[in-house]
């Protein structure tokens, strides 16, 4: 390996942070990860601290260049893609974090979201953000760090702090005070006017944030900064960012509109690509920005489930009905198809299309011979579900059924999961060779920015897919089995 050049990828996610090493034919070549600490300081606050992340992030590139054997100069560049919507608000002069970052899974906003839905603002927020008001994006976040931090409105105020995303803090880190976040993560902050693509004057006087703590806005492949030589050896260009979702749908090449990815992380998102019409959901979903190249937007619709991954972790940790996430595929085979059992994974209220805050998990058909494979199989099912109400919420906006879904993170390990998503949405599955599709997303950005990778075409030349699976469940019972679905999400609404 010594005599290659590599793109190095940061993948801060929320449960850990990751580096991959991926050489010019787009092959990952070496990977490192550390779980990250997650802060629970009360019911429905998720907190994580940024001094973790930057820590975490650094030894995780330090090993994967040592354990392959890389020197810095044989980096060509840096991509970073994170975690969405988690707020960070350091100091400007030391770069040290104000406060815990709040996670994109808080909800100690929630009454002030309430409020401004109750003001009516909700639409004027939509026609500007693309987004639904919810205490998942920044904006209230930023709001409450700033209301509840001793003394941080005042800094801000004098130009004294910092906010970004995760990606803009790892920048400001690796390149020693660069202020900068690109689009798709700024389009989820709630305060990024994503058709004029510049931050909403409006808004930012409506949650009293000062324009001077926000980064400029870039492109996501550019050479944004120079990652600091004291870090790794050498000096090399940060030349992509992206957050994850949008990272990953760029991974999967999914270039052209109709295009359609899924990703199966400790949340289920899927993105669908609109090409350069920003389309306006009339069904609850997300209207983001999926990247933006050379000053032009490329749009995409989302939708956005809270709890797939988290699902099979609270089997795991909380139930103890298995040790590995690698033994659920043989117990959702050894369940009893007959047996309809329903989980309904709402931990933190339930994402799109619902945006209920307040709805709360439940089990529902358990009979007395329903026991741990059928709930597996029920925490299975209960994703792709999920996924199916995302796409019929696009299909009621409008748009035509994807020709197939590509799918990827942790979860499309499983044949079974991959099978049943098929069978449930009458859709071919598409798994990819590599399903590392985030990191491969941000690499790809960075190595387009700096000629590592020629073009587009390049790209969608490397992706391969290993295994398609083809749906074989007939209609009724498809339909049935759907219905069961809604039935059990209606019984735990708030609303």
């Amino acid at each position: 390996m010594s005599s290659t050049r590599f793109v190095l990828a940061v993948d801060q996610g929320t449960t850990s942070s990751r580096a991959i090493l991926f050489d010019a034919e787009g092959s990952l070549c070496a990977s490192a990860q550390k779980e990250l600490r997650q802060i629970f300081p009360q019911p429905g606050w998720v907190e994580h601290d940024a001094e973790d992340i930057w820590r975490d992030t650094l030894q995780v590139c330090r090993q994967v260049m040592s354990e392959a054997g890389v020197q810095a100069q044989q980096i060509d560049s840096i991509g970073i893609t994170n975690q969405r919507e988690t707020a960070v608000i350091w100091d400007r002069q030391s770069g040290q974090p104000l406060a815990h970052a709040i996670v994109w899974q808080d909800r100690r906003t929630a009454k002030r979201c309430q409020q401004l839905r109750e003001q009516g603002l909700a639409e004027r927020i939509q026609a500007s953000t693309g987004l639904l008001v919810d205490p998942y994006f920044s904006a209230t976040k930023i709001e409450w760090l700033l209301q509840n931090v001793p003394g941080a409105l005042a800094k801000a105020q004098s130009g004294q702090l910092c906010f970004g995303t995760i990606d803009a803090f790892l920048l400001w880190k690796f390149s020693g005070g660069s202020h900068f976040s690109d689009a798709s993560n700024a389009a989820r902050t709630m305060l990024f006017d994503i058709h004029r693509q510049q931050w909403d004057q409006e808004l930012l006087q409506l949650f009293s944030i000062p324009e001077s703590i926000l980064p400029e806005v870039c492109d996501n492949s550019a050479v944004l900064a120079t990652c600091q030589a004291e870090h790794f050896g050498a000096e090399i260009p940060i030349a992509g960012m992206a957050g994850d979702q949008q990272a990953a749908t760029f991974g999967q090449t999914c270039f052209h509109p109709g295009m359609m990815k899924c990703t199966y992380g400790t949340g289920c998102f899927a993105l669908l690509n609109t090409g350069e019409q920003a389309v306006t959901s009339q069904n609850r979903l997300l209207t983001t920005v999926a990247w933006r190249l050379d000053g032009k937007a490329t749009y995409a619709e989302e939708g956005s489930v809270f709890n797939a991954g988290t699902t099979i972790q609270w089997l795991r940790d909380e139930l103890k009905l298995f040790s590995d996430a690698k033994q659920t595929q043989a117990m959702a085979e050894a369940a009893d198809p007959a047996r309809r059992v329903y989980l309904v994974p709402a931990f933190t209220g339930l994402g799109a299309p619902y945006w209920d805050a307040e709805a709360r998990g439940a089990v529902f058909g358990l009979t007395r011979d329903a026991g741990a494979p059928e709930l597996v199989r029920a925490g299975l099912e209960a994703v792709c579900h999920q996924t199916r109400d995302l796409l019929q919420a696009m299909a009621a906006d409008g748009a035509n059924p994807p020709t197939e879904l590509r799918v990827d993170g942790g979860m499309v390990a499983n044949d079974w999961a991959m099978q049943f998503l098929a069978d449930i949405l009458a859709l071919p599955v598409a798994r990819p060779r590599i399903t590392e599709t985030t990191a491969l997303g941000a690499a790809s950005l960075a190595g387009l920015a700096t000629g590592f990778y020629s073009s587009t075409e390049v790209l969608r030349d490397h992706w391969q897919c290993d295994r398609l699976f083809e749906p074989a469940m007939s209609q009724e019972e498809r339909e049935e089995r759907y219905q069961g679905w809604l039935d059990a999400v209606q019984r735990v609404r708030s609303g």
